[in-house]
């Protein structure tokens, strides 16, 4: 099964791909590798998810957060694959950052919302190494940070 026909029964519609708003790209192909720029916590509506995770959100709601992380990084590499999905042949890694309190300690099981995303989009292809790391802040004070590494075919 394509990537896009599982994005279309899975019932999902990809954000636009935004354009970065400092001086860098929001993608980077070198050689056979898509390097995804930081992809930050937006909703369904554009509104920025905010907040500390262990206060303001809870691990439900930032594992949400993360995985609309991964639907924004699903939608650069679509943007970078000039809307061919099937150029991609997998998922290398996944960097996530969690704006979250002090004890909180399960910033793994966030970041498991952009991880389950890509595993159910790109199957076995979606298997990626990952690191998941609690930070005091991100940018515009969202709950959730995630970048991205892909293979090309």
């Amino acid at each position: 099964m394509s990537f896009e026909k599982k994005i279309k029964d899975f019932n999902i519609n990809l954000p636009e791909a935004k354009a970065p708003v400092g001086n860098y790209v929001a993608t980077k192909i070198i050689g056979k590798l898509l390097y995804i720029s930081g992809q930050i916590s937006i909703d369904e509506k554009g509104e920025l998810i905010k907040g500390k995770v262990g206060k303001d959100l809870d691990t439900d709601q930032a594992y949400q957060a993360a995985k609309r992380c991964g639907l924004s990084i699903i939608s650069q590499a679509k943007n970078a694959c000039e809307g061919n999905l099937s150029k991609i042949k997998s998922c290398i890694k996944l960097t996530g950052f969690v704006n979250s309190i002090d004890s909180f300690t399960d910033q793994p099981k966030v970041i498991n919302g952009a991880s389950d995303l890509m595993a159910s989009i790109f199957g076995e292809a979606g298997m990626h190494t990952r690191a998941a790391v609690s930070t005091n802040s991100l940018p515009l004070g969202v709950a959730v940070e995630v970048d991205a590494i892909f293979e090309l075919n």
